[in-house]
């Protein structure tokens, strides 16, 4: 089991899931929601129009249709309100709904962008520190359950590789590496 940290496009990910950052209709939007739906094409938008929206902090799945994935999770993430409002705990609740609708679904292997860091506006460094902590942790407590094994977080620039290169390097020193992760 591992959380792996890379450059690229979450549409080009060859896993069994990968997550879209959603807004609450699950009906498409702008950045990674407008750019997964697009590839996915129509039959996306017809099966999320079924699913009749999410809650912040929630997820849903649905079939990957043109992507090269066979699922895609949806979770609205939490727009940033000065963090009063229980942004960290939403944003935790994302990543870990995430990952237990993965593991429900018999999924090896998932990859996430980074949920409301962008249009959202999500500190990015808390927001990083918050991914790689919950991964981590869930990783840790569900090992023995083998069935989420390689979690990929895909970052679309630079920038934000950089801060979760950052937050796993600081988990890792707290964490004594469990379970394994690489940058």
């Amino acid at each position: 089991m591992s959380l792996k940290i890379i450059l690229g496009d979450i549409t080009e990910q060859k896993t069994d899931a990968i997550v879209n950052a959603a807004n609450t209709s699950l009906l498409g939007g702008g950045g990674v929601d407008g750019a997964i739906h697009r590839v996915a094409g129509p039959g996306l938008l017809e099966e999320c129009r079924g699913l009749r929206g999410c809650e912040t902090g929630q997820a849903k799945i649905t079939k990957g249709y043109r992507l090269p994935a066979a699922y895609v999770i949806h979770t609205p993430g939490p727009i940033w309100q000065g963090g009063g409002q229980g942004e960290a705990e939403l944003l935790a609740s994302c990543y870990k709904s995430c990952l237990d609708l993965a593991a429900a679904h018999q999924c090896k292997t998932i990859a996430f962008p980074s949920i409301s860091t962008g249009v959202y506006r999500f500190p990015l460094e808390q927001g990083a520190a918050i991914a790689v902590k919950t991964i981590l942790q869930w990783l840790a407590q569900n090992g023995d359950r083998q069935q989420v094994q390689q979690v990929t977080m895909v970052c679309f620039d630079e920038k934000t590789k950089q801060a979760y290169d950052q937050a796993l390097t600081e988990a890792n020193s707290f964490a004594g590496n469990k379970p394994k992760a690489e940058a």
